[in-house]
Formats: C-alpha cells, sequence, structure tokens
C-alpha cells in the first residue's frame, strides 16, 4: 500500500529548517480528515505543559476528541491552553511523574471520571539532566521518562482495552528519540550508580520507551491495543533546559543541525501521525521517525534515519518488562 505520506519524505530527506516543507501536527489531523470527527473518543497526553506537549494538545483538540491533560505544572499549561480549558475541550489533572504515588493518584482520578480510554501519549519527560533520583529512589530519567508512563499504561490498560473498537484500535504513543541509538538498557546498574553519565542515562530511558511500546503491542495488541514508539528529532524546546547554553547555541549554529531542525508544530507531526493515521490501524510495536516506519539505521550520521541494533531485542524487552513490574510495586 502507498502511503500518503510520500508526499512528505522528500522535504524529510532534504531539511530546509524550522517552517520548511516538512508537516505541521495541524497538516496530519487535515490530512487524514479528522476535523471534528473524534468527538466522544477520549485522549490522554502527558507533558502538555510546553513543548511539542502544547502543540499536540492543540492538534488532537481540533477533532473534538476529549483531552485530559496530566502536568506537574498547571499555571503554565493554563496560561497556553487556557482557550481549550474554559471551553471544557480539556480538563486538567495533577500530575508529577518522579513520584509512583502521583501516578496512582492520576489514574485513580481519571478511572473515576471515565471507564474508556481510546489514545495515551507519553510526551513528558528529561533529558540529560544532573545525576538525582525520584521520589521512589529511580535513577531520574529512568523513573521519570520510563517507570511512571510504565506504571500509568498499566494503571489504564484495562481503559484502553474497553475503549477499543474495530474502527479505531486504541493506541499508545510512547515518545522515543534517535538518542536510544546510543545506549541500550543497563540491567546491571540501572541506576548507574557509580558511573552516571546523563547522555548515557537518557539513552537508557529513550531505549526503555521504545521497548515498552514493542512489548505493549505484543502482550495487547490481540486485544485492540496497540503501541507506537516515536522520534520526534531536532526541535528547540525546554527538553534541553539542562544542557549548557553554549553547547546549544554551538549545535544549533552547525549547519546541519540548522537544517534538521523543526519549528514545534513540525516536531509534534510525527506524535500525531502515530497516533492518528489510518494506515497504522490495528498495527503497532515499531518505531517511527519522519511520519514513516523505518528500518535499521545505516549510516552512522546522528540525524540519518533508523532504529539501534537492539531496538527489537524481544528477550530484552522481556526482561525491561519483568523488572519494571517489580520496581512499580506491580509483581
Amino acid at each position: 500500500m502507498v502511503s500518503k505520506y510520500e508526499k512528505y519524505y522528500e522535504s524529510y530527506k532534504t531539511p530546509r529548517g524550522a517552517g520548511d516543507a516538512r508537516p505541521t501536527a495541524q497538516q496530519i489531523i487535515e490530512d487524514e480528515g479528522l476535523v471534528g470527527q473524534w468527538k466522544g473518543k477520549v485522549v490522554m497526553i502527558t507533558g502538555a505543559s510546553s513543548g511539542i506537549g502544547i502543540e499536540t494538545a492543540r492538534a488532537l483538540a481540533t477533532t473534538g476528541a476529549e483531552l485530559f491533560l496530566p502536568v506537574r505544572s498547571p499555571d503554565k499549561t493554563k496560561e497556553a491552553l487556557n482557550d481549550l480549558i474554559e471551553s471544557g475541550k480539556a480538563t486538567l489533572m495533577d500530575l508529577e511523574l518522579s513520584s509512583l504515588y502521583s501516578v496512582r493518584k492520576c489514574a485513580e482520578a481519571f478511572l473515576a471520571r471515565k471507564q474508556k480510554l481510546n489514545l495515551l501519549i507519553c510526551n513528558a519527560g528529561l533529558m540529560s539532566c544532573p545525576e538525582g533520583r525520584t521520589e521512589d529512589g529511580f535513577e531520574t530519567q529512568f523513573g521519570v521518562n520510563h517507570l511512571a508512563h510504565f506504571l500509568l499504561f498499566n494503571l489504564l490498560k484495562d481503559a484502553l482495552i474497553a475503549g477499543s473498537t474495530p474502527d479505531f484500535n486504541s493506541r499508545v504513543i510512547m515518545l522515543s528519540s534517535s538518542a536510544h541509538r546510543f545506549g541500550s538498557v543497563n540491567f546491571k546498574n540501572l541506576t548507574f550508580e557509580g558511573e552516571y553519565d546523563p547522555h548515557k542515562a537518557y539513552a537508557q530511558s529513550k531505549t526503555a520507551n521504545l521497548w515498552m511500546a514493542n512489548h505493549i503491542d505484543r502482550l495487547f495488541g490481540d486485544k485492540g491495543v496497540h503501541a507506537w514508539s516515536v522520534n520526534p528529532s531536532v526541535v528547540q524546546t525546554g527538553l534541553g533546559r539542562f544542557l549548557d547554553d553554549a553547547q546549544v547555541q554551538a549545535a544549533f549554529a552547525d549547519e546541519k543541525t540548522a537544517k534538521e531542525a523543526r519549528s514545534i508544530p513540525q516536531g509534534a507531526a510525527p506524535t500525531i501521525y502515530a497516533a492518528v493515521a489510518k494506515e497504522l490501524e490495528g498495527k503497532g510495536g515499531k518505531y517511527t521517525e519522519n511520519c514513516n516506519i523505518v528500518g535499521p539505521q545505516i549510516n552512522s550520521g546522528i540525524y540519518d534515519e533508523g532504529y539501534a541494533p537492539w531496538a527489537y531485542d524481544e528477550a530484552s524487552e522481556k526482561e525491561l518488562w519483568q523488572v519494571s513490574l517489580k520496581m512499580v510495586g506491580l509483581e
């Protein structure tokens, strides 16, 4: 089957910087003919208080779906999305991803209002932060990026199963990154105790996001719940707040980086593609970039498409799932 998104592939291969011919999140919604067509559907998006999360929420709001936005900074979200909140299109929820107690309370609050969920987008995250621990003692990036979302999914999986229909199987979207290629999961030292490297810890968490999507699909695909992992690529947002300012400025001054960089609406497009594209219906368990399911990385350039050799290591996916169940107290 020819993808309707082939019209964008050349612009992804020859990027010209933010605002070029690569699609925006809203263009994907319009390409799918979904404006006003998702009334009755329920969507949850974590991290909709800044950057890609805001654009993801805005695009999905135009479908008519009911949005639930768990955030740690409600005031920031109100400032950015006040029109959606005031109109009743979006509901704010409290969620601190560094606390499993907070994750449980958030899921409990949602389930008290809704028994069905059609789309869960795990968008929130941290990148390359200083060494630290979550409230529950986990390495911060692994705890926030992976374990909190892992617990949230498991608490909401029955609602996702209940929300699945023949026309639209429920979907879970995990925000991974090309950074997953810089490191697998360090099962011998998940906390990086005594050997902390912020970039390796970030890579570990992004591999974990990718593996989680794969394994959700293996476990729940036959129950009508499918999952995709997404690389949003280079977008200048608050995600890089822990990086040195001079380092960030130097990176974006680089010609290749400047060309690859996307506007925030363009950066949200891969998420929206994975969340709504009809061509993905009934499928999942794959890593996506540039509104496409990609193969293994062939060239070694940082911006070349493709996944790491360990991306589809089924045994490691299963091991991570079992370890994660124990870490969040579900086993």
